[in-house]
């Protein structure tokens, strides 16, 4: 058998034993330059929030939902006749039909303390939403 010996005579390629760094820098710099150059014409995002006027005519019926620190729910019902009911969640719907008598057109207007989780709140919303009701609201503060 013969044996693998090193070449004599000659020098061998060696493997390169660190990371040549300058063409990796060279890249980096290059790239940042593009960037710097990029960025100032870029203009930011405007969004275009939409504005709320007044109501020119207030609907007979309201139903008003209002939320607590405790998370509990109450459901008041203004117009002809004014009643209220304390409720949970899970009874949200049965309650807003019954106070409603089963109108979808009738609005419902959600208040809710400003110190609970935004999760009940959508939780709320989406419950009347998947139920059919089409008019759902969130009732808000101005400050002047």
């Amino acid at each position: 058998m013969a044996s693998i010996s090193p070449r004599s005579g000659r020098k061998g390629r060696r493997a390169m034993n660190d990371i040549n760094m300058v063409p990796f820098i060279d890249v980096m710099l290059v790239l940042l330059i593009i960037f710097m150059v990029t960025a100032p014409l870029i203009s930011p995002s405007v969004i275009d929030l939409p504005t709320v006027g007044k109501a020119s005519n207030v609907p007979s019926q309201v139903v008003q939902i209002e939320i607590s620190k405790d998370e509990k729910v109450t459901i008041k019902s203004t117009g002809t006749v004014t009643k209220s009911l304390s409720s949970s969640l899970s009874d949200l719907v049965r309650d807003v039909r019954e106070l409603t008598a089963n109108s979808t057109d009738t609005p419902v207007v959600i208040s809710a303390d400003r110190s609970i989780k935004y999760e009940t709140v959508v939780k709320a919303m989406d419950t009347l939403q998947r139920a059919g009701i089409a008019r759902v609201g969130l009732s808000v503060q101005l400050t002047d």
